[in-house]
């Protein structure tokens, strides 16, 4: 299974952007899927999380309200909608995704995906 990450690049502050994610083998079979992000010096932080079934979905403090993860599976394809961007959000965006269910808590463990895309850099400046 491979991930590739796509739709990054420079905005300006107030601005939206939308990532995506395909996978090779497509995401039916995810049962969890998340975005994470890292700068340069940071550890890897988790953005959002979306688990299958119920539907669960949890967001970093950060973006809560701002950002938004959903699915289409029939594309083969992961979104990370994000909304009134700021420089704080510059950063590598990277997909993950586990075929099992995750429980609540550690769904935005990074430790618990199987699966990465390779990265793309989303860049919030005037």
């Amino acid at each position: 299974v491979q991930l590739q990450a796509s739709g990054g690049g420079w905005v300006q502050p107030g601005d939206s952007l939308r990532l995506s994610c395909t996978a090779s083998g497509g995401t039916s079979n995810f049962g969890t899927i998340a975005w994470f992000r890292q700068t340069p010096g940071k550890e890897r932080e988790g953005v959002s999380c979306l688990r299958r079934g119920d539907n669960f979905k949890a967001y970093g403090g950060s973006v809560k309200g701002r950002f938004t993860i959903s699915r289409d599976d029939a594309k083969n394809t992961m979104y990370l909608q994000m909304n009134s961007v700021n420089p704080d959000d510059t950063a590598v965006y990277y997909c993950a995704a586990r075929y099992g269910r995750i429980i609540t808590g550690r769904c935005l463990d990074q430790s618990v995906y199987e699966f990465w895309g390779q990265g793309t850099q989303v860049t919030v400046s005037s």
